[in-house]
């Protein structure tokens, strides 16, 4: 059986060898980036409430909660994206994702602000990415978990969170057979 934690498996990180590689391997995440939010819309369309309070797993996050979570975390990795590009190797401040999944705002706020929020979040992000010259993908930032990251290897670990949470739900679909 499939791990439904991880249905897409868990992010691993592979430095490509070359420039050129580098260079296909960001055009790529940054397309998943931007394509998530109508993807995003497309999975929850047609959700009546209930389905939206359904688990993807026994004791995972609610539809509902995934679909605060995506910005949340994203907004997150944002102002991680400006810092590493304005400062000196910056040391980020890691969130209790859990926690905030679980506050109030995520069972009275509709979804729709979420991926408002998402579409225009992700936008921004895609013209920072884009305006960003190939040498400062390197730049990096301190992550008290994760360590030193870079921008690259950041980049690659949000386009699989992008697919990870999305798959979350339309292999939930897939198994509810909500068509």
């Amino acid at each position: 059986m499939t791990d439904l934690r991880y249905p897409i498996g868990k992010f691993q990180w592979v430095q490509p060898d070359t420039e050129a590689q580098r260079a296909r391997d960001r055009e790529r995440y940054i397309q998943t980036l931007f394509k998530l939010p109508i993807q995003m819309r497309a999975a929850v369309q047609d959700l009546d409430p209930d389905q939206l309070e359904t688990p993807y797993r026994p004791e995972g996050w609610t539809v509902r909660q995934v679909v605060h979570h995506v910005p949340d975390s994203h907004m997150n990795a944002y102002i991680r994206t400006k810092l590493a590009l304005t400062e000196e190797q910056p040391l980020i401040k890691p969130y209790d994702e859990a926690a905030w999944a679980r506050l109030t705002d995520n069972t009275i706020t509709p979804i729709e602000i979420s991926l408002q929020l998402l579409a225009a979040l992700h936008l921004r992000w895609v013209y920072v990415l884009e305006a960003t010259r190939p040498a400062d993908f390197a730049r990096t930032f301190n992550h008290p978990e994760r360590g030193v990251m870079t921008l690259d290897n950041m980049l690659a670990l949000y386009a699989w969170h992008c697919t990870h949470h999305l798959a979350h739900i339309t292999s939930l679909r897939e198994r509810m057979q909500w068509n």
